[in-house]
């Protein structure tokens, strides 16, 4: 116990004697953002994705999320999220569906940021046989400002 108390000493003395950097304001920044959800007969699927940038004069920082649900009583969900990280370049895609005979319900957001723009959109959709889809898209789109 002594051990461990000695180490946590140490680790303090250490935090207290160093120098904080400080944090850089932003020249430009952005955030996007874009959700939706459908539901039909006993489905229903949502998805969100959002995005934000700072650009300052060290460099561009990013960040991304995304994420979905889907349910139903008796048929099938699934939600599926991917994000491709390419320097930079930051994509994600989520969809989520619900089926259950032949109602269903889907929800898929896209959301990107590539440092100088963000853009993030959400397409929903639900259906019963026999009656007309209901459908909605949601789009969000910022261009960042030259330097």
């Amino acid at each position: 116990m002594k051990h461990l108390n000695l180490i946590a000493a140490a680790s303090i003395a250490l935090l207290a004697s160093s120098s904080a950097v400080p944090a850089e304001d932003c020249n430009a920044a952005g955030t996007v953002g874009t959700g939706g959800s459908a539901a039909a007969g006993g489905t229903s699927a949502s998805s969100v994705g959002t995005a934000g940038t700072c650009r300052t004069d060290g460099g561009t920082t990013s960040s991304i999320g995304s994420g979905g649900s889907a349910a139903t009583i008796d048929g099938k969900a699934q939600s599926k999220t991917h994000l491709n990280d390419h320097g930079d370049k930051l994509k994600a895609q989520t969809k989520a569906q619900a089926v259950d005979k032949g109602t269903f319900s889907k929800s898929r957001t896209k959301t990107s940021t590539d440092g100088s723009s963000l853009e993030s959109t959400t397409r929903t959709m639900s259906h019963v046989p026999g009656e007309k889809p209901v459908k909605n898209t949601t789009n969000q789109k910022i261009i960042l400002p030259e330097q």
